[in-house]
């Protein structure tokens, strides 16, 4: 099947960094790449509503494949026309596979050929996730861009170990593109652990059964940071330069910079979102923790760079609201960081347009404590 609905252009390349300005155009939106995705796991970025989810946002987020398996499930994503449909979201919609969730529920599942069989997380009833069933179920949430099931193996685990686990992955990517009925846009995922040889394999096998985009899964998974940007940077002279690639699981404000100068052109992470519901802020001048005493006082906004509808609350009330356990803490702080990402990743495009984003780094790091 060829992919109509999605299209992506290279338009720029940074002469200073060789990172590349892109445009992303979607059945639900036009994107300009380098791009940050908010995880809304299971149909809902946590605390906020789909309108300040438009304001913090580009306008394309993530969802759980797994998660709306389990619940509500696909009978009742069916029921409201798809996951966007029921969530009110007007905006593009990714999904993963459930292939994150063979790492982390390790503990909870067996992984065979034809498939993973999973014990539910919290009753223990027993679940088979196969790559055709994983498109199956990402056709009914209706997201315009879909992933390949796949294994993400522990980072540290052994080269044989990584070789098997990524030769069946292959064999899932190729069963789940042949099992595709929509024209959604579906991306093969690189592994290979830390290994530079599985990397290459990898990604040359998955550009022989072609896709519509490439994303690259198993890091941020317990490596070293320079781990992580090692192989991101190989991987940059491997990967099509005309196929947008997506670095998953990753958010911290400093590796959004790294993976855009190795040819990153979109991201997604659950860190913005989860650190602020435990009073970590991420602003223009850096990362702080609301909660500490040294704010009890503090008339300043969480981010003095970036004018918002929070911008009216002083670190002194937000720090009180998490003290007392006030559910508008975590809305207040999801908010910002949300929005932080967002103001860095436009200042990240703006530096590859005007060919300074190496100088862009340098005084990233100069100016806050990232």
């Amino acid at each position: 099947m060829v992919n109509k609905l999605i299209k992506f252009e290279v338009l720029h390349t940074c002469k200073q960094s060789g990172a590349r300005l892109g445009k992303l155009t979607t059945p639900s939106g036009v994107f300009e790449t380098p791009i940050f995705m908010p995880v809304g796991t299971k149909a809902t970025v946590k605390t906020l509503n789909p309108q300040e989810i438009r304001e913090v946002s580009e306008g394309l987020i993530l969802s759980n494949t797994y998660h709306l398996w389990l619940e509500p499930g696909v009978d009742v994503i069916k029921a409201h026309g798809g996951v966007k449909k029921m969530m009110h979201w007007d905006g593009a919609m990714l999904t993963d596979s459930g292939g994150f969730q063979v790492f982390s529920l390790s503990g909870l599942r067996t992984i065979e050929e034809e498939g993973v069989t999973f014990r539910h997380h919290k009753s223990g009833a027993e679940l088979f996730l196969s790559p055709e069933l994983s498109i199956e179920i990402q056709e009914a949430i209706g997201a315009d861009i879909i992933m390949s099931f796949d294994e993400c193996p522990p980072g540290k685990a052994s080269y044989e170990y990584q070789k098997n686990s990524l030769e069946r992955t292959l064999r899932w990517a190729k069963r789940g593109k042949d099992h595709l009925k929509t024209d959604q846009a579906l991306f093969g995922i690189v592994q290979g652990g830390l290994y530079e040889d599985l990397r290459r394999h990898s990604a040359e096998e998955l550009m022989k059964i072609g896709f519509d985009g490439y994303s690259i899964g198993g890091l941020s998974v317990g490596e070293a940071k320079e781990d992580m940007y090692r192989i991101t940077a190989f991987l940059n002279d491997i990967l099509p330069f005309d196929k947008p690639r997506y670095l998953m699981g990753v958010g911290s404000p400093e590796d959004l910079v790294e993976g855009v100068i190795r040819g990153i052109d979109m991201f997604d992470c659950v860190l913005p979102t989860r650190n602020a519901r435990h009073g970590m802020v991420l602003s223009t001048t850096g990362k702080y923790n609301i909660k500490k005493l040294e704010y009890k006082f503090d008339m300043d906004p969480l981010d003095p760079n970036i004018k918002s509808p929070i911008s009216k609350y002083t670190k002194s009330y937000v720090r009180h609201l998490f003290r007392e356990s006030e559910i508008l803490a975590s809305r207040i702080l999801t908010y910002q960081n949300l929005l932080y990402l967002k103001h860095l990743m436009a200042e990240i495009r703006q530096a590859i347009k005007e060919n300074r984003l190496l100088d862009f780094r340098e005084e990233f790091y100069k100016k806050t404590n990232y």
